[in-house]
């Protein structure tokens, strides 16, 4: 495995400093040692990416589709060696692993059916009527195009589907652009493997060097260089909101401002009602700690906090849920620093004196100084609502209970809520009725409504919603997983009065590619 940095389709030289990757379950630094790029390396790869847009942009779906197919075969080809160095930098089980490597290829083939369907770009076409009065009507014909080359940051918690491959990679590159990858220092092996069987595609499918290029190296430097480049034109993130806000303003304060797609911080509440709590409050207990502590709560739907009717049968929910998280054992964080961020915010919601820990696994850190455990808090609606920081997210398997009196209450809790990517509600048939308010009002904050289960696990499919209001989200209106996010990295254009020989086939009359249109107002 070389350290060095991909370029449009070569390797980069040698240069500044070397990092390594580090086993969080036993602190083994791994070889070998990964080169960080140079700001010269970013300039390379913009200027590649910029040069492959032209060609890249305009080559059929169908061609693009085959490469899409193409990554997936060749990332499935190295599954041994994924799954291997993945366990060794992540700590992550085998099974997590390859389910997460399957998911990756999974959505690489749902952009390619949507592709091969052709209907994407979403055609429409106004025919015109030269003979209208008082003034002509013009013949008006639009599509969907790419906005050109793309900036994705890697995830640290999934170390595939939401990283150089994975869904912002994947949409951008169906939608017709390039993507220049930051690698994301807690797996930079992994990173490696994928870059290589991405570079493996470009060169078996002949497209242009500069689609893909990716870059080892600190966020601070070549993150923020990357963003500022201006052959970049959109920017996909997934990780903190403090992470998230500086790309936000270094995008904004860019001579051409670009946008920038950010996954940023959720907490995902969970609300129980009166009935649901009466009639399956253990199992809901039950399901509760399996989504909070899956993955060691590193995931960004993770349930952080939890909404219940005050009364015997919420204590008696508390005590099943405290037994189970007691219970639980302790495992890896993905990284140390990771770690380290769940323990300040363990230690800050301690200190707090509105809150109580009704039980904790969370102890020993291991070799590697990254194992975590559970811990269960809980508070009353009236202290939650008088104190901002109970609002927080705690990255790991941590939740907080909260007790309401009334509906009158549980409203104020749900209206105090910041954007969010989900939110559950646990309710009888009964329990809905007359409760239109609390539905319309978790509508407003959350990407997606989670009715008597679990937030954790994102289908990819076509109606998946991977987004929400800020700070979930820097822009509520898209989704980073599923069909729709390929929009992101697209813009509208419209050709007026043109002749049919030069529209793009997805616009001439004859409909030479036979797809799904919109003409006249009518699809067809």
């Amino acid at each position: 495995m070389q350290g060095t940095s991909f370029i449009a389709g070569g390797r980069a030289k040698e240069s500044g400093g070397t990092v390594h990757a580090v086993n969080p379950a036993t602190g083994e630094v791994l070889a070998p040692e990964f080169c960080e790029a140079s700001t010269d390396d970013v300039h390379r790869a913009c200027e590649a990416a910029w040069v492959a847009f032209q060609s890249y942009r305009l080559l059929p779906d169908a061609r693009r589709a085959t490469f899409l197919r193409a990554i997936a075969g060749q990332i499935e080809s190295r599954q041994e060696a994924v799954v291997q160095r993945g366990q060794q930098e992540t700590g992550l089980p085998e099974a997590r692993l390859k389910g997460e490597l399957a998911r990756t290829c999974n959505q690489l083939g749902l952009f390619a059916s949507l592709l091969e369907e052709g209907s994407w770009p979403q055609p429409r076409i106004e025919h015109g009527d030269p003979d209208r009065k008082p003034i002509p009507k013009p013949d008006l014909r639009s599509i969907k195009r790419p906005i050109g080359p793309v900036a994705v940051f890697c995830a640290s918690n999934f170390p595939l589907a939401f990283s150089v491959a994975g869904g912002d990679t994947a949409s951008a590159l169906a939608a017709g652009c390039p993507v220049v990858v930051k690698a994301h220092h807690a797996h930079l092996g992994v990173a490696a493997i994928v870059a290589d069987a991405i570079t493996a595609a470009v060169a078996e499918c002949d497209m242009p060097p500069g689609v893909f290029s990716m870059l080892f190296g600190s966020g601070r430097t070549i993150g923020q260089a990357l963003v500022r480049h201006p052959r970049i034109k959109a920017v996909g993130f997934t990780g903190s909101r403090a992470g998230g806000r500086t790309l936000m303003d270094i995008a904004a304060a860019r001579p051409e401002p670009i946008p920038v797609y950010a996954e940023m911080s959720s907490v995902n509440p969970i609300v129980i009602l009166p009935g649901a709590l009466g009639e399956r409050g253990e199992s809901i207990a039950k399901g509760l700690h399996g989504s909070v502590t899956l993955g060691v709560g590193q995931f960004c739907t993770n349930p952080g906090l939890v909404f219940l009717p005050a009364g015997a049968a919420a204590e008696k929910f508390a005590a099943t849920l405290a037994r189970l998280m007691e219970d639980t054992p302790t495992c890896p964080m993905l990284h140390s620093g990771i770690r380290s961020a769940y323990s300040e915010g363990i230690q800050q919601r301690e200190r707090s004196g509105n809150v109580k820990k009704l039980a904790t696994s969370d102890g020993d850190l291991g070799a590697g100084r990254s194992h975590a455990g559970a811990v269960l808090f809980q508070t009353t609606a009236d202290a939650y609502l008088q104190d901002e920081q109970l609002a927080a997210e705690i990255f790991g398997p941590a939740t907080l209970l909260i007790t309401y009196e009334d509906d009158k209450q549980l409203d104020q809790l749900v209206d105090s809520l910041e954007g969010q990517l989900t939110a559950t509600v646990h309710a009888t048939a009964d329990d809905l009725q007359n409760r239109q308010r609390l539905l319309a009002a978790l509508e407003l904050t959350a990407g997606r409504l989670v009715f008597n289960g679990y937030p954790t696990g994102v289908e990819v499919n076509h109606a998946i919603v991977h987004g929400g209001p800020y700070p979930a989200t820097s822009d509520g209106r898209t989704t980073s997983v599923g069909e729709m996010a390929m929009y992101r990295f697209t813009r509208a254009v419209a050709w007026q009065d043109c002749p049919d020989d030069q529209l793009p086939d997805a616009l001439k009359e004859s409909n030479p590619l036979g797809i799904r249109r919109q003409v006249d107002g009518q699809w067809q």
